[in-house]
């Protein structure tokens, strides 16, 4: 993606979200130059990876395939692991109109996805083989704002605004916006998205950047390289 695509992106997506009254928190609009001024400070947003994250995938076709996500709080596995402290997270995300995010699941995290307003959330499902991989027979068992519902093999499961899932790992997950643009909320366990992410197809997580020009925002993709 070029960067002057993903500059164009933010913007959008912070007016989007502002829209549904939702404002990012102070260091969304840092610049490159005041993110490098603070790093000692901020090294919970560093390490945590909160920020900008907007993705292609790898595949170069943004508006079909790809997602934007904005990382709002991030806690630590650590203590997730002992069992107590920050153990959860929180992200908000845009779906664009028959965008795919494609099919994966998670091998740690557990998360509600909700439809924060705008157009229908879908969401296709399938379950898990033995092996942990997309099983196309497999259906499964979820529960939608505290209800359980059962899904087929590949079932489109849609959520209108205020409506949400709660998926766990190894639930395998497509979704995009249908009949318009999607703000969803995701609350979630400790989130890791450079080891908790395996896709029925192989991707790449983060897209691969093109410098035609200087970045508004860094990205969290960007944060080893300027931050390091």
């Amino acid at each position: 993606m070029k960067r002057s695509e993903i500059n164009e992106i933010m913007a959008e997506a912070d007016a989007f979200m502002r829209s549904f009254g939702f404002v990012m928190p102070p260091f969304a609009y840092w610049t490159p130059g005041e993110f490098v001024d603070r790093k000692d400070s901020a090294r919970a947003v560093i390490d945590g990876r909160m920020g900008w994250d907007i993705t292609d995938y790898g595949q170069g076709k943004f508006d079909e395939l790809g997602l934007f996500l904005f990382t709002l709080r991030n806690g630590r596995l650590s203590d997730l692991q002992k069992g107590g402290g920050m153990c959860y997270a929180e992200k908000l995300l845009i779906s664009k109109t028959d965008q795919i995010s494609p099919m994966h699941r998670h091998y740690l995290k557990a998360e509600d996805i909700i439809n924060r307003g705008g157009a229908t959330l879908a969401i296709e499902l399938f379950g898990s083989a033995e092996d942990g991989s997309c099983d196309p027979n497999a259906g499964g068992v979820v529960m939608c704002d505290g209800i359980e519902r059962t899904f087929a093999p590949g079932e489109v499961l849609r959520f209108a605004p205020g409506e949400s899932v709660t998926l766990m790992p190894g639930d395998w997950h497509a979704f995009w916006g249908e009949g318009g643009d999607v703000l969803i909320g995701e609350v979630s366990t400790v989130n890791d998205d450079e080891t908790d992410n395996w896709f029925r197809e192989p991707l790449g997580r983060f897209a691969e950047i093109e410098e035609d020009v200087d970045p508004t925002h860094l990205l969290v993709s960007d944060y080893g390289k300027w931050l390091a």
